[in-house]
């Protein structure tokens, strides 16, 4: 499965912005989907996924109410949007795929192991 991200961009705090992951190549199989960001100087940390079906979503602490992810498995398209946007989540934002089956049975949405393929990243700068 190829991964595209794209919509990064330059934002006042307090913004909105969306972002987008289109799939590619075997999407046939039931895929999760997370997207995870890195800012400068920091490690890669988990930021939002959700499930194949679309009814279950996970989000990190630090950005729950503001970003919403929702997928339309029609257009193999993952997307993220994000509310109230602070200097803080300023980043490279990535989006990942994993099996659906994996997620079933280790529930590891929130972690990096747990995606077998990854895009490009997009850059988010939330000016202040």
């Amino acid at each position: 499965v190829q991964l595209q991200a794209s919509g990064g961009g330059l934002v006042q705090a307090g913004g909105s912005l969306s972002l987008s992951c289109a799939a590619s190549g075997r999407t046939f199989s039931p895929l999760a989907m997370g997207w995870f960001r890195q800012a400068p100087g920091k490690e890669r940390e988990f930021v939002a996924a959700i499930n194949w079906t679309g009814d279950r979503t996970y989000y990190a602490d630090s950005v729950k109410g503001r970003f919403t992810i929702s997928r339309d498995n029609a257009k193999n398209t993952v997307y993220l949007r994000m509310n109230s946007l602070e200097p803080e989540d300023a980043a490279v934002y990535y989006c990942a795929a994993s099996p659906q089956t994996r997620k079933d049975y280790y529930g590891d949405y929130a972690e990096l192991t747990g995606y077998d393929n990854w895009g490009q990243g997009t850059q988010v700068t939330v000016s202040s």
